[in-house]
């Protein structure tokens, strides 16, 4: 039984040691994982679902947006008291096996303290010069693909390591008229594996949302995972449908010492002199809260009291653009973005967030989210649309947390701020595809129950009355505990968090080599 779940759980307690214990497999922790498989350390990875089979149903829009095939079934509880759906999945790889695969750097701007419409934007305990050598590596790792030079918020920096995805021709109009518009569009930066080779990626219209039938989609699962079993020559262990349920110290409080975990119907003590917590912003934080004890009574790790506290996830709303005479053709259309309007300059006296086109919307998607208007008529409607995405960076706030109750089920207090830059961003992409020709302009937000780019629940930073954290991650409390996550961050800037995650795994793997190993 996982926390917050509802069946009999046998309480047979079995004992295991390994060297190095992660609980996550996603973008975090298998990353950790495939940088840590090359020093014959015996590594446990915890993840609590399974492996994403290779099936027809990974593109079918039926499948995954009305059946819900992969999404959880878990319940969590929104500020009102009422359960909702959350929109995550529990497989190995996380959430990355769903992601769009935009891997963007956060700007150098995102490292200091920033105003914005509503409020500032914090300072990071590093720069960006920090993370740049391991941006350079997670973008290898990765297989990134994009073009550098023409974004106008863009770091100085070499060649992506691969080519961008060539736009389509319908892409290519677009654009031309954003040119002409005094805009700077460019190639977004795209995790896509091997382009027209026999077993790469086929440039399909189910990318957003959907597994990568075909493995070619960088994602934690194949790009890390599965090398880091094979690296580690039998030394590497993945657990499937196991749950972390509670981490224990030693007497002294200053030692995580052992992880129950909850598989095959009993819970397995998991002992190891080092641990790192992956399990996503939301999760991380609901184990660290669950994990309370004499020497930690509120939770694990959270002295400062800001474990659970400064939920963030980035103020995004889907775009389309419809005109009823124009079908579009295209078919990957996932390739451009947009960033003049990201920092505060002339065209706007505040920061607005980022603009990029999205994969292509499915009837189907359409009637999961308002089931009255008939399948027939959404396909016509998507047929005739170009979809975008307009996302704002959402400001770190004390009254937006997660908590847990007395049977372990997760709490997602959250009110979406900066709402007011946010709006002016939306008006102001209406304006953008009107002036291209689309006259109706379809909106669709999340709003309070975002759980997409979740981050900040475990901030890292310098002083332990201010932070969870220290700059490499490890718990200011805990010594032997690191946390790699959406967790960590302090601020959330406004492009997917998702190459952040993956450079700082991979800077906190060269720390732990030098001073835990």
């Amino acid at each position: 039984m996982l926390p917050g779940q509802r069946g009999t759980l046998v309480s047979k307690r079995v004992s295991e040691h390994f060297d190095i214990v992660i609980i996550g497999s996603g973008a975090g922790g298998g990353t950790m994982a495939y940088a840590l498989a090359e020093t014959g350390a015996r590594i446990l990875i915890v993840e609590r679902g399974d492996f994403v089979p290779q099936e027809v149903e990974n593109w079918d829009p039926d499948a995954v947006w009305r059946l819900l095939r992969y999404q959880t079934r878990e319940r969590w509880i929104d500020r009102n008291g009422d359960e909702f759906k959350p929109y995550t999945h529990y497989n190995v790889g996380g959430n990355t096996k769903f992601w769009g695969s935009v891997l963007y750097r956060l700007r150098r701007e995102d490292f200091s303290a920033m105003q914005h419409m509503d409020g500032v934007s914090p300072a990071w305990p590093i720069d960006y010069d920090t993370l740049a050598p391991y941006y350079d590596r997670a973008e290898r790792l990765y297989r990134v693909r994009g073009l550098h030079g023409i974004d106008p918020t863009e770091p100085a920096r070499g060649p992506f390591p691969h080519e961008n995805i060539p736009h389509s021709d319908g892409m290519e109009i677009i654009i031309r008229g954003l040119q002409r518009l005094g805009l700077h569009p460019f190639p977004l930066p795209l995790g896509i594996q091997r382009p027209g080779e026999a077993d790469g990626c086929v440039l399909c219209n189910t990318c957003n949302s959907f597994p990568c039938r075909v493995h070619a989609k960088s994602e934690a699962d194949v790009i890390c995972v599965r090398p880091a079993i094979r690296a580690g020559n039998g030394q590497v262990k993945l657990w499937t449908n196991s749950c972390a349920a509670r981490l224990h110290t030693d007497a002294t409080g200053t030692r995580v010492i052992a992880a129950d975990i909850q598989r095959d119907a009993q819970t397995v003590r998991v002992e190891s002199p080092l641990f790192i917590v992956a399990a996503g912003a939301i999760n991380s934080a609901a184990l660290l809260l669950r994990s309370t004890s004499e020497r930690h009574p509120r939770g694990l790790a959270n002295s400062s009291g800001l474990v659970g506290k400064r939920y963030m996830a980035h103020l995004a709303t889907m775009m389309q653009g419809f005109h009823p005479l124009k079908k579009n053709t295209t078919v990957f259309q996932k390739t451009v973005a947009v960033n003049d309007f990201y920092l505060a300059g002339a065209r706007n006296k505040y920061p607005l967030g980022s603009i990029q086109s999205q994969g292509r919307t499915h009837g189907i998607m359409a009637k999961a989210v308002v089931p009255a208007i008939p399948l027939w008529a959404y396909n016509a409607w998507v047929q005739r649309g170009v979809d975008w995405l307009v996302m704002s960076e959402d400001l770190p706030h004390m009254a937006n947390e997660v908590a847990v109750d007395e049977k372990g089920r997760i709490h997602l207090r959250y009110t979406p701020n900066n709402v007011r830059a946010h709006a002016l961003l939306v008006k102001e992409t209406k304006r953008i595809l009107r002036r291209l020709g689309y006259p109706i302009v379809i909106t669709h937000s999340h709003g309070a129950k975002n759980t997409t780019h979740q981050c900040g629940t475990a901030v890292f930073g310098i002083d332990p009355r201010e932070s969870v954290l220290d700059s490499f991650c490890r718990a200011h409390d805990v010594e032997n505990l690191f946390v790699v996550d959406g967790s960590f961050f302090p601020s959330c800037a406004a492009v997917n968090p998702g190459l952040t995650i993956i450079a700082q795994a991979l800077r906190v793997a060269d720390h732990i080599k030098a001073t835990q190993l």
